[in-house]
């Protein structure tokens, strides 16, 4: 791999929050301890680790919405987008389908009008694996698998070529996480994106994913490729997930 051919670099990140109440003194308490890594563009980098490992916090930093942190982040493309785990949550329960993709596309002065927009959207649900009558309903009338792939739409319509996947397909049946996983893949080659695709479920790493990072107490503690990394792990931890079956 050459510089050219990197999106995505951290160096030495190191974050922090602070706890406590509002009548006690806040405590400053690290998160992320010395993170390095790099995303190439068109790989799908896994990362894993169980909860309360630091994986979102990780994201949120990618992303810009943490401020107390040191070390580098490098981003080699423009407008990074997120999906995250509960498509319920993540839309606006009292908006369209049309709305919801659209507006990311207004915000961004992206299309001359609402009916180029609106174009831009009906295209964005075919994708997805969505149709044109999916445009008018709202999220409640939709599927637990369909609400995602509307995230995922939401997600891309701006073109972004990195795209931050955290915990996106466990909310789901074992079923409809593997049409999303074979949506995203297929999403990838034909968009030529790049995913942090964030998870505790080294199966599903195993299915999707380049490489991946392993993560415990905001550490990376391994990293590689998958099959290396699965076939000869060199940590102890790596060592325990997998034989946990996680």
């Amino acid at each position: 791999m050459t510089e050219k051919d990197i999106i995505l670099e951290v160096n030495h990140l190191n974050t922090w929050y602070r706890e406590g109440g509002p009548f006690s003194k806040k405590v400053r308490r690290q998160v992320l301890r010395d993170v390095s890594f790099r995303l190439y563009e068109g790989e799908i980098l896994g990362l894993v680790g169980e909860s309360g490992s630091g994986k979102s916090t990780l994201a949120r930093a990618i992303l810009g919405l943490l401020k107390d942190y040191q070390g580098e982040i490098r981003h080699y493309s423009e407008n990074p987008q997120m999906v995250f785990q509960d498509p319920a949550s993540s839309l606006n329960p009292a908006r369209t389908i049309e709305w919801i993709l659209t507006e990311p596309l207004r915000i961004r002065k992206i299309g001359a009008n609402r009916e180029e927009r609106r174009k831009m959207a009906l295209d964005m649900l075919t994708r997805v694996g969505l149709y044109d009558y999916h445009l008018g309903r709202k999220p409640a009338s939709l599927s637990g698998g369909q609400r995602q792939r509307v995230c995922i739409g939401s997600a891309l319509i701006t073109h972004p070529k990195l795209l931050i996947a955290d915990e996106a397909v466990s909310a789901l049946d074992v079923t409809i996480q593997a049409q999303i996983l074979r949506l995203l893949y297929d999403l990838k080659k034909d968009l030529n994106l790049s995913y942090l695709f964030i998870t505790h479920d080294l199966n599903v790493v195993y299915q999707l994913c380049d490489r991946v990072l392993v993560m415990k107490n905001g550490e990376i503690l391994e990293q590689g490729v998958v099959e290396d990394v699965y076939n000869n792990p060199q940590h102890p931890y790596t060592k325990q997930l997998l034989e946990a079956g996680l």
